[in-house]
């Protein structure tokens, strides 16, 4: 199916861009720039068995080196940096399942931008205006709930951190939002994570040009994402990547752990492209920090030389020993994926110095890392006082950002979804999903539509608004399909054997199946103009999970019968002759092919039927809704039941019972008209007519 996508209030913005739904619309901020720094760059005294083997000689450009105000000691960030490690090796060995030697790599990173350059109240995890985090590279998430709890996080106590891994625990095998609060989003397909970055700095780009005023910046924060050579290894992030050079998303920074180690050994095997060329040529500003182990100060200028560049995003490449401190196991690739071992715990934390006991934070690093709690809450207090004067200067304004923050839809706005009549003409329900999308454009200000180069054909652009570009960030039609999260609309235009002659690498047959098995979706497939507007309905007023939509490109009637109201049951009767709740038999039929059961449905009344036909639009819509709602649809008693798609007939047995009939397609399409295809493949009124007599 060709896919586009609309995004439905900016909180997701196509990656999550502002909190979950149970944030309040006050909570947002902007204050100034805090944090002590340290200096000195000076190594750590660690001995590594293994020689560092050779680097791939990739000619890239180094970062002009600064250092910067000393006010932090050496010695205790290199404590805090191996309070980190050792709460990631502790945790890992403690479930005999992880990833410790991302944590041990990228230790030094992480601390110094957890303690030193990124705003946030951990007291409030969805402060609207803190700096966001992705870790891509998922798997090394302890990094991350080291850093949630040192820095004061109540989603990570020390117990939590002793939990890893573990049943019902905050701190699961990879990074999930809806579990730990302190995490933006979910991670763990390699290449994600960077996306999803994308789509946060994209957010606050576009949401900075819409509501920034020359006296007042209330949007104002960066998007750092950690991610290794696995992402770099995913096409996704490439594609990503490409758009954040396209936009010159300057408030987006990445660090890529370049520790040259895969699951399988050196990265030497599959993987010598020259990552830094790449990124240039995609429009990045790209610096490399040599030595990511101990060089503090080079990390420290780095990030400071991509926050001077606003014109495009920055990728710092920080060369680092995966595992590092392990004197047998570093830079190798038994490190990665594996706890380090008793033995070899002990023997690190001879190596590094170490002499607590697992989960311990000494009391000078709880002591300097505690001022996150007041320092966040005062920047979020200021940012506050700031949106209050915005608020009071630019009311307009301030009530539509809060609406996008919050969630909050306007009071009315489903009377802007339009109605149709059997005597409107037949459309294909991708136009009326445009005319749906722009009859809700004026009235949801978080609604953002687009495409990638599809608008013509999958019809999801807002007319009313320009294309969201670098120069442009303030539109609101976005040249992509959808990067991720929930809130998100997947407009799907491509609908099975109805393309014809483009033949069967357009015409999705096992997709709707695939749809529906996955969780924490909503698969829509309407039939005509209502149902059309009864899907955006469903999807805008979801909160929990993103919405398919399934559309035609061929035109299709406007059915008696159909309604808004109906499209949330799931499935509903939209024509009946029977009594009682007892007709002979039971025509369900979905999308383009609710037309062929609604005419087979009145053929067979001609002979004398009882014949209900059931819409039966969503699954999950259906079992939603109580037992009483789908007996008076679907009763129990009544088992001659025949289902009519234009896709895979997998799952369709759970509606129609073992005695009744699905009609589908399994096996490929083909090229030809779609009038032929469909008769060529049996999805007619005539064969719904003659299994529903098989079944009664």
């Amino acid at each position: 199916m060709t896919s586009s996508s609309s995004v439905t209030l900016s909180q997701a913005l196509l990656a999550r861009a502002i909190s979950h739904s149970n944030s309040t619309s006050d909570r947002v901020s902007l204050p100034s720039f805090s944090g002590l720094k340290s200096t000195s760059s000076a190594a750590a005294s660690v001995k590594l068995a293994r020689v560092p083997r050779r680097r791939l000689s990739h000619p890239v450009r180094a970062a002009a080196v600064e250092t910067l105000d000393k006010t932090t000691e050496t010695s205790l960030v290199e404590k805090s940096v191996n309070t980190i490690r050792f709460l990631a090796i502790d945790a890992v060995e403690k479930a005999n399942s992880g990833h410790p030697g991302l944590p041990m790599g990228c230790a030094p990173m992480g601390h110094i931008l957890y303690d030193e350059i990124m705003r946030y109240n951990p007291k409030n995890p969805y402060w609207f205006n803190r700096d966001r985090f992705v870790l891509s590279a998922g798997h090394g998430c302890m990094l991350q709930y080291a850093l949630l709890h040192l820095a004061g996080y109540d989603s990570v106590k020390e117990e939590d951190l002793k939990g890893f891994r573990q049943w019902g625990s905050k701190t699961p095998g990879h990074p999930e939002n809806f579990e730990t609060p302190g995490v933006e989003v979910t991670t763990g397909p390699l290449g994600q994570g960077i996306a999803n970055a994308v789509g946060l700095a994209l957010a606050e780009k576009h949401l900075a040009a819409r509501f920034n005023k020359p006296d007042s910046e209330i949007v104002d924060h960066y998007t750092y994402c950690i991610l290794g050579d696995g992402c770099q290894m995913e096409g996704i992030s490439n594609e990503a990547a490409s758009l954040a050079g396209h936009w010159g998303l300057g408030k987006l920074i990445a660090f890529y752990d370049d520790n040259h180690i895969s699951i399988d050994g050196d990265t030497e095997i599959a993987f010598t492209e020259n990552v830094d060329a790449r990124y240039e040529a995609l429009g990045w500003h790209v610096l490399w920090v040599k030595n990511g182990n101990t060089g503090y100060d080079e990390i420290r200028a780095a990030i400071k030389e991509a926050k001077a560049v606003t014109d495009k995003p920055t990728l710092i490449k920080v060369t680092t020993t995966i595992g590092f401190g392990s004197p047998n196991k570093a830079n190798s690739y038994s490190v990665h994926g594996a706890a380090l071992g008793a033995k070899e715990v002990d023997a690190t934390r001879q190596n590094l110095g170490w002499p607590y006991e697992p989960f311990h934070v000494p009391e000078d690093v709880k002591s300097h890392w505690s001022r996150h709690t007041p320092e966040g809450a005062a920047l979020e207090a200021e940012w506050n006082a700031k949106f209050a004067e915005y608020e009071k200067k630019y009311a307009e304004e301030a009530a539509e950002l809060k609406s996008i923050i919050t969630g909050e839809l306007p009071a009315g706005w489903e009377k802007a979804l339009p109605t149709y009549t059997p005597e409107v003409p037949a459309d294909a329900t991708r136009n009326l999903s445009q005319a749906n999308l722009n009859a809700l454009a004026p009235v949801l200000p978080g609604l953002i539509g687009g495409s990638a180069d599809l608008a013509s054909s999958n019809m999801t652009l807002m007319k009313m608004f320009g294309d969201f570009q670098k120069g442009t960030p303030e539109e609101r039609n976005i040249r992509i399909s959808a990067l991720a999260e929930s809130r998100v609309i997947y407009v799907m235009t491509h609908d099975s054997i109805g393309l014809g002659e483009d033949g069967p690498t357009h015409q999705p047959i096992e997709h709707l199946a695939s749809f529906r098995a996955m969780p924490n979706i909503l698969m829509l497939r309407p039939a005509d103009g209502n149902e059309t507007a009864g899907s955006y309905k469903v999807a805008v007023e979801n909160k929990k999970r993103p919405s398919i939509l399934a559309l035609s490109r061929q035109k299709l009637p406007n059915l008696a019968g159909t309604s808004i109201e109906g499209v949330a049951k799931g499935g509903y009767i939209v024509s009946d002759n029977s009594t009682g709740n007892k007709p002979d038999v039971i025509l369900i039929g979905t999308g383009s092919e609710l037309e062929i059961a609604y005419k087979a449905g009145e053929e067979l009344r001609k002979e004398g039927k009882a014949v209900r036909v059931v819409s039966f639009v969503s699954w999950e819509l259906f079992e939603d809704q109580s037992d009483a709602y789908k007996e008076s649809v679907l009763p129990a008693a009544v088992t001659a039941r025949v289902s009519i798609e234009a896709g895979s007939t997998f799952g369709w047995h759970k509606i129609v019972g073992t005695k009744g009939k699905a009609i589908g397609i399994d096996r490929f399409g083909a090229s030809a008209p779609a009038p032929i295809i469909y008769k060529e493949y049996g999805i007619t009124v005539e064969a719904v007519i003659a299994a529903a007599k098989e079944v009664c």
